[in-house]
């Protein structure tokens, strides 16, 4: 009778965990991400609804999302009837459009008057900000994914050292989970202190002290602000480029980044994003946020529009970008990514793009740093090869690690941003729309540096290779 009790019983619980699957786990939700976990939940409960109830939420707290609704907010009402500069006249039609698009779902208002320079060099970009410092006067702002205070950022950390003698706030934020198992990470805390900078810690896990944040959400900004007149931002960390990784050393890694120097109203953009990112870490209003609605005029003649991302908006906004441009452009896509796991909306503007006769490329690494990434992006290597894509592989043992992407000869983007899903949904992003016949010139030279640095992957290759790697992909 107690054996008949308990069938009855742990029979009725599944098949209420079952129905509650159905009606809960699709709702606002991806078909596919639907999909996923309902068959998780259905064939392996025991695993698939402890892992839901823990990760299934794509989103930051209630409590974090309803502080970034009022920033987005804030920043709207500030901005609005603002005269951002002077644009580039004649835009096309599809370029309006997606600025709304953006301006729609979070993102800062578009801006004229500005410059930009890049900097494709690891040791270089990191000189420039370090300079930068250098002349600060007000204060500096710094938020990077990783942050470490070795042999090779040193000089910047002395920068800020020497600011914050100065009288100059220096403010840093620096993303948790990222940085706690790396090398450095107590002494670059340490370091810090010793300056005198204020900091914070970003999405903390740090539940017995009353902060915790799923570990799967990461905040993956990169910028630097100095005083409102210059920012930088890009796809580089503030480390070593082997990030200092017993792993990395012994496989002889290095990364390879792009960053952006701007100038012009579009670095109070940035500042904005670093000033809701210090609000929602610190619960500090900064007196300084009137920033946002700076005029200053700039002295190039860019259009840029910053278009922040991430669990803590309603929509994918970077992905809706990517996809937007993808099906305005003319004449040719070429895309920058290391690590290129598309959705099938992404893959379809990718491959439709092809079929409509433009030029598509895509740079992606010959060796992965992360082998259970590297290996899902080579499973669409052959349906991309078949569409006309033209594969590029940058060769081992460096990691093209930038994140951008040029449309025809006059718009493009760079920024924080990879083609993946964790970075449509689970990271805190920063991407920067251009508009600028010279910026998308200088991005096409640096394009064709890692072109003579890549070797080309051809369909007949690919077809080649091994039954256990086409498994194991």
């Amino acid at each position: 009778m107690d054996w008949t009790w308990w069938a009855t019983t742990i029979f009725i619980v599944d098949l209420i965990i079952r129905v509650a699957a159905v009606i809960v786990i699709p709702r606002n939700r991806l078909p596919t991400a639907g999909m996923a976990w309902l068959l998780a939940v259905f064939f392996l409960p025991e695993i698939g609804l402890p892992l839901f109830l823990l990760i299934g939420n794509p989103h930051l707290p209630k409590a974090r999302r309803q502080l970034q609704s009022r920033i987005n907010t804030a920043i709207r009402e500030i901005s609005e009837g603002i005269d951002f500069g002077t644009t580039r006249p004649d835009p096309p039609a599809w370029f309006s459009s997606l600025v709304e698009l953006n301006r729609n779902l979070g993102a800062l208002p578009l801006t004229g008057d500005n410059a930009a320079a890049l900097y494709p060099d690891y040791l270089e970009s990191i000189a420039a900000m370090t300079a930068a410092v250098r002349e600060a006067q007000q204060y500096v702002h710094v938020e990077f994914y990783i942050l470490q205070a070795d042999a090779t950022t040193n000089d910047f950390f002395e920068a800020l050292a020497e600011a914050a003698q100065r009288g100059v706030k220096v403010r840093v934020l620096l993303d948790h989970w990222a940085n706690r198992s790396k090398p450095f990470y107590r002494a670059t805390l340490a370091r810090l202190d010793e300056i005198g900078a204020s900091w914070h810690l970003m999405l903390p896990v740090q539940p017995f002290k009353g902060k915790y944040t799923r570990p799967d959400l990461r905040n993956h900004r990169k910028l630097l602000v100095v005083d409102g007149l210059v920012a930088f931002t890009g796809s580089q960390n503030l480390t070593d480029d082997t990030y200092n990784l017993p792993a990395n050393l012994r496989r002889g890694l290095h990364w390879v980044d792009l960053m952006a120097r701007i100038e012009g109203p579009v670095v109070s953009s940035v500042n904005a994003i670093f000033l809701g990112d210090w609000l929602a870490e610190s619960g500090e209003f900064l007196p300084d946020y009137d920033d946002v609605v700076s005029t200053t005029t700039g002295p190039g003649d860019l259009d840029c529009q910053i278009v922040p991302s991430g669990p803590g908006f309603d929509f994918e906004n970077n992905m809706k970008l990517f996809v937007g441009l993808m099906y305005a452009a003319e004449e040719r896509i070429i895309i920058v990514s290391p690590y290129f796991i598309p959705n099938e909306a992404l893959l379809l503007a990718i491959t439709t793009a092809c079929q409509r006769g433009l030029r598509v490329e895509l740079f992606v690494c010959e060796e992965g740093d992360q082998a259970v990434v590297w290996h899902a992006q080579r499973s669409y290597y052959e349906a991309l090869l078949r569409a006309g894509v033209v594969i590029w592989l940058y060769r081992k043992p460096f990691i093209l690690h930038t994140k951008s992407m040029s449309i025809d000869d006059e718009v493009a983007i760079i920024g924080t941003s990879n083609m993946d899903m964790r970075s449509f949904g689970l990271n805190l992003e920063l991407t920067m729309l251009v508009r600028g016949v010279d910026f998308v010139e200088r991005l096409r030279e640096v394009e064709e540096q890692y072109r003579d640095a890549s070797r080309q992957l051809t369909l007949d290759e690919w077809l080649k290779q091994p039954l256990r790697s086409t498994v194991l992909d």
